[in-house]
């Protein structure tokens, strides 16, 4: 099959973009390089992608033509996005990469003669500050993030419903691992204890419960929407770890493994930020057979190994 990936040299699009190249399938890849993070990171995602045969067009996709990316596409992992929550980041922002974006990437794919399946890459925000419950429960998003990827996924689910559009929706719960943005938790307290300097620390974070889902898990699911794309339309599904921990429980993980702690810089608590999020999985198991298996001991030692071969001493994600 030939599949579009957009945001294909992000953190999970560029780890589903090797997935499926070594399923068989032929990968096409849009990202726009935004500044928002490590341009150099990313350039060096889409240069393992290369070396695995995935082009990647330097698009962005709220304003240009995407008339050559999508040529002959059949599926598309849309995943491209403003993330975060940060105040920073102005309402205007979300609103173009992640509402403007979606329409004008169905318009662009939606009369393509072999196309199969659009799978919208939702969120745990879209549930607001306690996300534990299945797919059923009303969103009651807190921030921009989560308002702007709700408007989206009913962007597209809405398409699904007027005109029967291929379109389905997976809402990702607290995702880390290989190649993770470094604005995330676990990379910035990896770096803090490697290069022996303080990072911000949001007081009371330490408590948050989450669901942390290591990539791999997720690309797992994917995989399983792709093969069973028929009966996946129109559907919602949460993709993640079916239990949590806490943020402290996480850090010492990483401290332990190190055997170093973390030097945290307290800043005030941010405003949206969810205290809870625990995937319910049970419809996802019953449909795609999903089934995460990775503990994250087991995840967050290959994130600090890969950390300290690809990016320690050779990349500085944190200019």
């Amino acid at each position: 099959m030939k599949i579009l990936v957009t945001g294909g040299a992000g953190f999970i699009g560029s780890h589903l973009s090797e997935r499926l190249v070594d399923l068989g399938h032929e990968v096409i890849g849009i990202d726009n390089f935004s500044p928002y993070y490590s341009v150099e990171l990313k350039r060096l995602n889409a240069q393992d992608l290369a070396n695995k045969g995935v082009k990647i067009h330097e698009l962005d996709i709220s304003e240009d033509d995407l008339t050559s990316a999508v040529d002959g596409i059949e599926a598309v992992f849309h995943f491209a996005a403003q993330p975060g929550i940060s105040a920073a980041t102005p309402f205007s922002v979300f609103l173009k990469n992640n509402v403007v974006a979606t329409e004008n990437l169905y318009q662009a794919v939606k009369d393509l003669p072999d196309f199969k399946i659009f799978v919208n890459i939702s969120t745990s925000s879209v549930y607001g500050i306690n996300a534990t419950d299945d797919e059923n429960t009303p969103p009651k998003p807190t921030s921009h993030y989560g308002v702007t990827k709700l408007a989206a996924e009913q962007l597209i689910l809405a398409y699904q419903r007027d005109t029967g559009f291929p379109a389905c929706s997976a809402r990702l719960f607290s995702i880390y691992g290989e190649r993770e943005r470094p604005d995330k938790l676990y990379p910035k307290v990896i770096d803090s204890i490697l290069n022996n300097r303080p990072f911000p620390f949001y007081e009371g974070s330490e408590k948050h419960l989450r669901s942390f889902t290591y990539v791999g898990d997720i690309v797992d699911g994917f995989v399983s929407i792709l093969n069973n794309y028929e009966k996946c339309i129109g559907e919602i599904f949460n993709l993640g770890f079916d239990s949590a921990i806490t943020v402290g429980e996480g850090l010492k993980i990483i401290e332990d493994y190190l055997g170093k702690k973390a030097i945290y810089d307290i800043k005030p608590p941010r405003p949206g930020d969810q205290l809870e999020t625990r995937a319910t999985i049970n419809k996802a198991r019953r449909i795609l057979g999903y089934n995460p298996i990775t503990t994250p001991e087991e995840g967050l030692k290959k994130e600090v190994d890969w950390f300290k071969e690809k990016i320690w001493k050779k990349i500085n994600l944190f200019q």
